[in-house]
Order: C-alpha cells, then structure tokens, then sequence
C-alpha cells in the first residue's frame, strides 16, 4: 500500500512498481536458483553455456548489494557471521555466492522472524565454519581447523614444508614459530628427506637449530635419500657450534635410550625432548554438526567457468 501510495504523490516512477511485481513473480527450482548464484559467482559467465550473460560491473554491483542488504533486517548479523553475498526470499528460498568459487540455492519453507529461511541461515553459517569462505577469512594465514578448497591438499602440504625450509635456512625463527602455530610439523621432510635440521645445520644457523632441537621429538639424526645426518652438514661444512648443539643432543637420546633398552629409539627421542622441554598441551576440535535443508543445490566453478552439480 505505501507503494501505491507513493507513487500517487508522485514519489515514484509509474513503472517500478510493475518491474518489482514481475520480479517477484518469476518462478525458479533450487537448480535454475543455484545457475543463476553460478553465475554470479563465476563473473557473469553462465556455467552451462560458459558464455557472458551479465556484465562484470551488473555482477559486481548485485553482489555488493547481496552482500549489504540481501537478507532483510538480517543482513548486516548475515555479513558478519557469514561473510558471504546472499539474498532470501519469504517462500523459504535462498541463494549464497562464493566469488569464483560456486553458488549455492537452498529451498526449506521454515523461517525466522525476519522472514528467511531457518536452515539456509544455520548452514550457511557452519559452511564458513568449516570453510575459509567468509569474505575476510584469511588466505595466507588461514586457522588450521578450516578447510580450503581451492588448494588442493598436496600443494598446501608441500607449500607449508617449503615456507619451513626457507624460514629455517634464512634464520628467521618468527616465521617458523607463525608456522608451527599454524598447525605445520617440523619433522616434514623435503622431496630429498631432508628435515629442517639438515637446512639449519648446513646453513650454520647455531640458534635456529638450538629452538628447533628445544622442540625436536624424534631421533636427532635423521638421514636423507643420500644418508646424510645433520650432524654430517655441520661437520661438511664446519660450523662447530651446530655440531656440539647436535652432539649434545644425540648424547641425550642416547643415554636415554640406555635407560630404557626397550624402548625405540623414536620413542627414547621423545623422552629425551620431554626430559628437556615440556610439551605445550594441544587441544582439539570437532566438526559441527550437520544440518540438513530441504533440497540444496550446488554449482561448483571450473577453471574459468562453472560446471552443474
């Protein structure tokens, strides 16, 4: 009625309100809902027919407003839970963009007092909990207990060991301490089965290999595809500090591993590293509970364009 109302004092155009009548009365499916978020997502570039339907900068400013005001008085709590551009509707529709990623439609009639949908609002929200899709979800230093898709799990492992190995051959110990926090072990080995020790020690980095060794739970000579020992790297390339550091260390273990002969010598190492340093306690997390909609769709992003799922 205020619409009416309006546009009889002429506040506003005769024609919008019949474009918002027919744009509310078009019908879609979770599936031509979840192409249409896919497109969005991918840029303006249909996943089926991979050819431009929307101009960038039409995606662009749909999302921006998705984003600020597509879940109705909810919309600023939505942005900051979840991160993501959206937009409800009162029949108990929802789509969700993940920027060159891939849209999301989900359809359960029940909704909230604010008129959106009760499970789409729940799993979007433990979709950014298992995911770093929220829109200022750290990529770089992203929480450990989060998933990334987009790299796959064999080049974010071989990245971490790699950052390690740097960090270590250039004596930065704040980088090796941010990647420890980050979840990466320190006993990864390189594609030559070489540790940190071997990169510290060959490099003469005395009080990089002094933390590491502060830290270090296995046995303290770990050999390479050529054989090679830390110890030996320091001796090859006589850094004498590395080597009474490394001596020390293996004198430890090994009176450790007299103590106890029947133990492994791996486990006599994590003795040794008790006896020296206590262990800093871990803590552990569990998955959220799934919640499952009424029908969801998803549509996932090719390389450069998207593909139905």
């Amino acid at each position: 009625m205020c619409g009416f109302w309006t546009t009889e004092l002429l506040c506003m155009h005769t024609d919008t309100l019949d474009l918002y009548f027919q744009l509310c009365s078009i019908e879609a499916n979770t599936d031509t809902l979840a192409v249409m978020a896919a497109t969005l997502a991918n840029g303006g570039v249909s996943p089926l027919s991979e050819e431009r339907v929307v101009c960038n900068r039409a995606v662009r400013d749909t999302l921006s407003l998705m984003y600020s005001c597509g879940m109705y008085d909810y919309s600023g709590q939505f942005a900051f839970t979840v991160g993501l551009p959206a937009k409800s509707g009162v029949s108990g529709d929802m789509i969700i963009v993940v920027p060159n990623v891939m849209g999301i439609a989900i359809y359960s009639p029940l909704l909230d007092s604010l008129g959106n949908t009760v499970r789409g609002v729940k799993f979007a929200e433990q979709l950014v909990e298992k995911f770093n899709f929220h829109n200022y979800d750290s990529l770089v230093y992203s929480e450990t207990h989060k998933i990334d898709p987009r790299k796959r799990i064999r080049e974010a492992r071989n990245e971490s060991i790699s950052n390690m190995m740097y960090a270590a051959r250039d004596a930065d110990i704040s980088a090796i301490q941010r990647y420890i926090l980050l979840g990466v072990s320190i006993h990864e080995r390189d594609y030559d089965e070489r540790t940190v020790l071997h990169i510290a020690a060959a490099e003469g980095n005395d009080f990089v290999l002094k933390f590491l060794l502060e830290r270090w739970k296995e046995t303290a000579d770990p050999e390479d595809r050529y054989g090679r020992t830390p110890l030996d790297e320091a001796k090859e390339f006589g850094h004498t500090k590395c080597v009474e550091l490394l001596e020390k260390m293996l004198e430890r273990q090994a009176q450790v591993s007299t103590e106890n002969p029947a133990r492994k010598s791996r486990s006599s190492a994590a003795d040794a590293h008790i006896s020296l340093v206590a262990p800093q306690s871990g803590t552990s997390s569990t998955a959220p509970d799934d919640i499952s909609s009424d029908a969801t769709t998803t549509v996932p992003i090719r390389k450069k364009s998207l593909s139905s799922g």
